[in-house]
């Protein structure tokens, strides 16, 4: 089991409405439950985000790592780090 750190649970309880049209949680238990239920990731850098989307067999060749920052199930994290929620 991952441990999500408190500021990537209040960034995604902040954001999740850019992957969610309804709230999946109203608090940061349930963000935290949810996060583990689907497996999110959390990565160091943009470019970080890039490989594992690839390596999830996603095409984002294409994509400039500012759109990649602004995908749906990318959420960056204050401290730098980015989440990715798979919906």
């Amino acid at each position: 089991m991952y441990e999500y750190s408190e500021e990537v649970v209040e960034a995604f309880l902040k954001q999740q409405g850019k992957l969610f049209d309804e709230p999946v949680a109203d608090n940061a238990p349930e963000a935290e439950a949810f996060l583990e239920d689907c497996m999110a990731v959390v990565v160091d850098s943009i470019e970080e985000v890039q490989e594992y989307l690839e390596e999830m067999g996603i095409d984002v060749g294409n994509m400039s790592l500012d759109e990649l920052e602004e995908a749906s199930e990318v959420f960056p994290i204050p401290n730098g780090q980015y989440l990715i929620v798979e919906g």
